[in-house]
């Protein structure tokens, strides 16, 4: 289970206070335009009820009494240092991986998910720094000196570093930050194996509150912590979804009209499709798949149901190639195209009605081959009933060719990734809590940069650099043969010409596929 951690004292005010003084507590803010009016906090928990049905909330002793009465614990903190203790006692408490969010945040439902579910070990919510294209021209970063930084983002400091999907350093009132361009929100993820590194980092700067202004958020403290520690922690923007932290009555109802703007429907929809899909799939599937994923999970239809449509699909495009006729080729060449269409579209619902299970990633995986195979078989046998090719034992031998090219290059994906999830990472430079700026830091950074730029890892950076460009990036996607070109090869080739042409096609793209999958291997192996 998650342990969810509410902060509820958030830092004094940066630019201008609220109206009405001090801020208001999340508690006593109600979110009027919402049904049932609740209140912000009360909205929260409701969003966190099904990963931590007994949140930690740490408030002032002021404010704890707003707190109570609502499901979950409530620690008395006096000030950032109490707040820190009591992050590090429930972090090691906690037999699961940690969510660490104000408790004055309105955001998304979706937005959570996406950041519990996030593959990062460690994840922070951040906003960037818009670039002024008509400014001056800044000097290159390696010349910049560490500041502390003055410009505000949302009411909050911009004092982070981020670039290469992770945070690069963090700033204080104490510490200084090499050319801030981000501020953090707020949110944290963090896997279980990194709550022992929070909690010694956190009991450290609690011991150093002293040094820190009234404007340090512990969220950031805690970033601050984690990335001086070693851990790497990624980055993600809030795209098309909502997050804002609200100080008042008057913010609030502005929030809520702002995110009245926001389609989370269509953008947990689109959130559902996987962003490192083929190119057939990316642009001749998943543009309307995903609202057949939207259309079966309003009608209480499971993944593993539409599972079964694509595996029926797939049989009945076997049967339908097995009758060697030209309509019957082209039949099946459409039953296999919605075959794959009804694949996608199972994972997207999937995803989008958060219905996962061990069965549906099993029938997934094993009757995505069978499929496929069943087709191979169906396209051999209708050469043979055709006589077009004699007793058709060229088409079998081709056939069997195939079958056996695409098993290698399924062993060596899932034997290579087997193997790469025990590799353990290179780890990152760390630096004392106490060094009052991070150059010692960025340095560090540099030479290990500098180190794994040599030999064979310079060659692959060269290539992954090189997947800027588009027409590289999709080239790259179809060179290794995913499933999707290679259903849309068949539906193709078997359409307007003979079995022959679509085995021959995958023999020669499949063989091209293996010898750059399997170079590609032993590349990475070697680096």
């Amino acid at each position: 289970m998650t342990r969810v951690i509410l902060l509820g004292s958030p830092p004094g005010p940066i630019a201008s206070p609220p109206p009405g003084g001090q801020p208001a507590l999340p508690a006593d803010i109600t979110l009027a335009s919402l049904p049932g009016a609740p209140s912000a906090y009360g909205r929260l928990l409701a969003q966190l009820a099904s990963l931590d049905p007994e949140p930690v909330t740490i408030a002032r002793p002021g404010d704890a009494a707003a707190y109570r009465g609502h499901p979950g614990w409530v620690v008395e903190s006096a000030d950032v240092a109490g707040d820190l203790r009591a992050v590090a006692d429930a972090a090691e408490a906690a037999d699961g991986n940690l969510l660490i969010l104000p408790a004055d945040a309105l955001v998304h439902d979706e937005l959570i998910y996406q950041i519990t579910k996030a593959k990062r070990a460690a994840l922070a919510l951040i906003v960037r720094e818009e670039r002024d294209e008509d400014g001056p021209e800044e000097p290159p970063i390696d010349e910049a000196d560490p500041e502390i930084g003055r410009k505000v983002l949302e009411g909050l400091p911009q004092r982070t570093r981020a670039g290469r999907g992770r945070v690069i350093s963090v700033g204080t009132a104490y510490h200084a930050v090499t050319r801030p361009n981000a501020a953090l929100l707020g949110p944290i993820h963090l896997h279980q194996r990194h709550a022992a590194v929070l909690a010694e980092a956190a009991r450290e700067l609690a011991e150093m509150a002293h040094l820190f202004g009234p404007e340090d958020d512990v969220t950031e403290l805690l970033i601050l912590g984690l990335v001086r520690r070693g851990v790497s922690v990624g980055v993600r923007g809030r795209r098309d979804l909502f997050y804002r932290r609200i100080r008042s009555q008057r913010e609030a109802d502005e929030a809520q009209a702002e995110m009245a703007g926001f389609n989370e429907d269509r953008a947990r929809l689109n959130n559902a499709v996987k962003g490192a899909d083929g190119f057939f799939t990316t642009f001749f599937v998943s543009t309307y798949s995903r609202f057949i994923a939207r259309w079966a999970a309003r009608r209480g239809l499971t993944p593993n149901q539409v599972t079964l449509i694509s595996i029926a699909l797939g049989l009945l495009s076997a049967g339908a190639f097995a009758t060697g006729t030209r309509w019957g080729a082209v039949a099946g060449a459409v039953l296999i195209y919605f075959a794959f269409v009804f694949d996608c579209v199972d994972g997207q619902l999937a995803r989008y009605a958060r219905k996962f299970g061990v069965l549906g990633a099993w029938l997934d995986a094993t009757f995505d081959r069978f499929k496929e195979y069943a087709v191979f078989v169906g396209l051999a046998v209708g050469a043979t009933v055709s006589g077009q090719f004699g007793d058709g034992e060229g088409v079998w031998t081709l056939a069997l060719v195939a079958l056996a090219l695409q098993t290698v290059k399924h062993l060596l994906d899932f034997s290579f990734g087997a193997a790469n999830r025990r590799r353990a990472p290179v780890p990152l430079p760390t630096l004392a809590l106490t060094v009052a700026d991070d150059r010692p830091l960025r340095a560090a950074l540099e030479e290990r940069k500098a180190t794994r730029n040599t030999g064979v890892r310079s060659l692959l950076r060269l290539w992954t650099r090189a997947g800027k460009f588009r027409a590289v990036h999709w080239a790259r996607k179809m060179i290794v043969f995913p499933i999707g070109e290679r259903f849309a090869a068949i539906a193709i080739t078997s359409a307007f010409f003979d079995p022959r042409v679509t085995f021959l096609t995958l023999v020669i793209w499949g063989g091209v596929a293996a010898t750059y999958t399997l170079t590609g291997r032993l590349l990475r192996s070697l680096a």
